[in-house]
């Protein structure tokens, strides 16, 4: 099995086993792809490996799952001209529990390779809604990710079929023609129901799926659905800010405010500031400020159970705590190059230094590892640059560019640097105009938010977020959202204490997980039997 790289957005904490996407974290443009490739023991080279660029947190996992053989569906390139070129999607099925009459669960790949996708088929929410309602689980792979490439490269006007609207239909035509191997019944929509579910991106998808193909997609579940599309996205910090551990939170503040105030306003200081963390030679000041960010998006790898998430982030807070001799992290020391600082940022220079600048190889310079400003860096459209495909969603669609909060007096955790122009500058360097399409210069995100946005409804579409998800802002949980009831018919629920689409990984024994988790996971089972209810009462 491949383990694959939030999309989107980008995090990388080298060597723990939950690693997330360019989008699934905070999104920092370039930096994203800088980090990808270190994380591939390369700067500008191109390898071959097949990789995750979406929303999603990756949870690790060695099982080649045999048991789940991958299958292909063919698909049109283009769904809405008469282009008669073909691609193949991939899927896999998990048919242990199916009895004649049960319903068919999809669950939406999303940004990232279907094969990161087959624990939830086998312990996860496919098996477990699957198990209680003798349905048939199947994971189907998004159109540009895994091995459901339909073009021979990345190029800007190879990209032009990657959008909401072909993958979709996508979706649609999978649904009422697919016919599963060693299954004599017809189960196509409408004749039988489908449910459709998916996490982060694909979250989203699924409840538009639900809205834009009603009569094929008898109930969806969106989990951590982030039907907001936004150009910014600075409240994702402040999740994370507001959620964290007080005291990690205020090291945090206080480190950022220190290194602003170096960049911003004493220069002669910014090169000691840089060989502090090990990036003296590093030109551009926004480059470095959106590596200091990276650490953070550790927050979201966090899962309830520990076998598969990521305690990195705790680690870091740790790293940062640490005192200096005598002196304890809040207070002042002076360091080489007349740099005083409190102790908490030299610790944040350490953690940063080993985690990060330390993969930059002895053959390259640091400019060359975390630099942004050199355009050819990005414009290499091979298929082996995975990255390109969720880059080219976020730069034409959805956005969700991590930068400062607006209000300059405001606490943060994210340098000032980090602005749109900074963050969105690899949108014009990767993606030149093609000679048929070309990428705007911000990305098109009433294409996502004409669907519903926020307030998107509809009868048998539930609405799953977790109480302390960065991406909440984006999801109909957002405090921008209007309020609205909890019912069977539409459930709306928040998990406490819940990351990224806590509900969809799951264990063995669904007795032995942990009470908010086994809590939702039973409601979900409660209101899809209801819904299922109401498909068998139309068909007596």
């Amino acid at each position: 099995m491949h383990i694959s790289l939030p999309c989107v957005a980008a995090f990388l904490v080298f060597g723990v086993s939950v690693i997330a996407s360019p989008s699934s974290s905070p999104f920092f443009g370039a930096q994203t792809v800088n980090l990808w490739r270190l994380s591939r023991g390369r700067t500008t080279q191109a390898t071959h490996f097949t990789a995750q660029e979406g929303s999603q947190v990756v949870l690790g996992n060695d099982n080649d799952y045999e048991e789940f053989p991958e299958k292909w569906f063919e698909q049109p390139l283009d769904h809405f001209s008469d282009d008669p070129r073909t691609f193949k999607q991939r899927y896999w099925v998990n048919a242990r529990h199916y009895k004649k009459g049960g319903p068919v669960y999809v669950l939406d790949g999303g940004e990232t390779s279907g094969e990161d996708r087959l624990h939830f088929l086998d312990t996860g929410i496919l098996e477990i809604l699957g198990e209680a309602t003798n349905g048939l689980g199947v994971v189907l792979e998004h159109r540009y990710y895994g091995e459901s490439i339909p073009v021979a490269n990345f190029s800007t006007d190879s990209l032009r079929w990657l959008n909401n609207a072909q993958s979709a239909a996508d979706s649609a035509r999978f649904i009422s023609e697919v016919k599963f191997d060693g299954i004599e019944d017809d189960l196509t929509a409408p004749g039988t129901p489908w449910i459709y579910y998916g996490g982060s991106y694909a979250g989203a998808r699924s409840a538009h799926m639900r809205v834009l193909y009603p009569e094929l997609v008898f109930g969806a579940i969106a989990s951590s659905g982030v039907t907001h599309a936004a150009i910014e996205l600075w409240e994702y910090m402040e999740v994370i800010r507001k959620a964290a551990d007080p005291e990690c939170s205020k090291h945090i503040e206080t480190s950022i405010a220190a290194i602003d105030y170096v960049l911003l306003h004493t220069p002669h200081l910014r090169k000691p500031l840089k060989a502090l963390f090990g990036l003296a030679g590093l030109e551009h000041d926004d480059d470095f400020a959106s590596l200091l960010s990276s650490p953070l998006g550790a927050w979201q790898a966090k899962n309830w159970n520990p076998e598969v998430g990521s305690s990195e982030f705790d680690k870091f807070c740790a790293a940062l705590a640490q005192p200096f001799g005598h002196k304890g992290a809040n207070e002042i020391i002076v360091l080489p190059g007349q740099l005083e600082l409190p102790v908490t940022v030299y610790n944040y220079a350490k953690y940063l230094k080993k985690n990060y600048v330390s993969k930059c190889d002895e053959a390259s310079t640091v400019e060359e590892c975390f630099g942004s400003y050199n355009d050819t860096k990005f414009q290499n459209t091979s298929l082996s640059e995975t990255w390109r495909a969720w880059t080219f969603q976020v730069c034409t669609e959805w956005g969700y560019f991590i930068t400062a909060p607006p209000d300059q007096d405001q606490p943060r955790i994210v340098s000032r640097l980090n602005t749109l122009e900074s963050n969105s500058r690899i949108c014009r360097q990767a993606f030149p105009p093609g000679e048929h399409v070309s990428v705007p210069s911000l990305p098109n995100i009433t294409a996502v938010n004409v669907l519903g946005d926020f307030a998107i409804a509809a009868d048998r579409l539930a609405i799953i977020d977790g109480e302390v998800d960065p991406w909440r802002p984006a999801t109909p949980h957002s405090e921008y959202a209007p309020t609205r009831r909890d019912t069977i018919l539409q459930p709306f629920k928040l998990i406490p204490d819940g990351v990224h689409h806590y509900d969809e990984n799951g264990l063995q024994n669904m007795d032995d997980e942990p009470f908010e988790i086994l809590n939702i996971h039973k409601e979900e089972i409660f209101f899809v039997k209801e819904w299922l209810k109401d498909w068998q009462a139309v068909q007596k």
